[in-house]
Formats: structure tokens, sequence, C-alpha cells
């Protein structure tokens, strides 16, 4: 159950992330009203406060996330912005993704 809350964790973390980013990308680079950009950084804000809710420390957490934000980028810009992954994409990210579970979930002797 640990790990599914973990996963879970992860993937909200990730939507503020990609979410406020994107908003503050439409601001910035597609003239959207000043309001998206100040969403944005509240939701920006939530994103490294939901980090915090991961049980392991600090360095783990955020390395293994950089694996998860590879993957929920290319979700994102696939269903939102029209962007098709191609096979190199997505051995990329499986990899990545490899790598997310070794570092959070391998067992620990210490």
């Amino acid at each position: 159950m640990e790990i599914i809350k973990s996963l879970l964790i992860f993937v909200l973390a990730g939507l503020c992330e990609i979410g406020g980013g994107y908003l503050i990308w439409l601001w910035l680079k597609e003239d959207k009203p000043m309001w998206f950009g100040l969403i944005g950084a509240i939701i920006l804000i939530a994103y490294g406060v939901v980090a915090t809710w991961q049980s392991a420390n600090f360095g783990r957490v955020y390395a293994a996330y950089g694996g998860v934000f590879i993957v929920m980028a290319l979700l994102w810009a696939w269903k939102v912005d029209g962007f098709k992954p191609d096979n190199y994409d997505i051995i990329g990210a499986a990899i990545a993704l490899i790598g997310v579970c070794i570092i959070i979930y391998a067992p620990r002797t210490t």
C-alpha cells in the first residue's frame, strides 16, 4: 500500500508542476491573461508542498521525481499539445521509470 500511495503522490506532484508550468507558459508565450500566470504560480507552490508528502529523503525523492516528470511531460504533451511521442521517447521514458523504481523502491539495508 505504501508504494501505491507513493506513486499517487508522484503523479499529483507531477500534475502540479506540469500544470502550473503550463499555465505560466500560456501566459508568457501565448498571451493569455495574467491570472493564468498567477494560478500557475500557486499550483507550482502546491507542487513543492505535495512533494514533501513522500516518505523518502529529499535527495532521493527529487532524483526519482525527475524520471516521473519525463513520463508525465510526454503524456501531457501527447494529450494536451497533440505531440506524438515516438518509439525513442517511449523507450527513454520506460528506462527513466525503471530508474525511479530502483531509486525509491529498492530494499535498503540501512
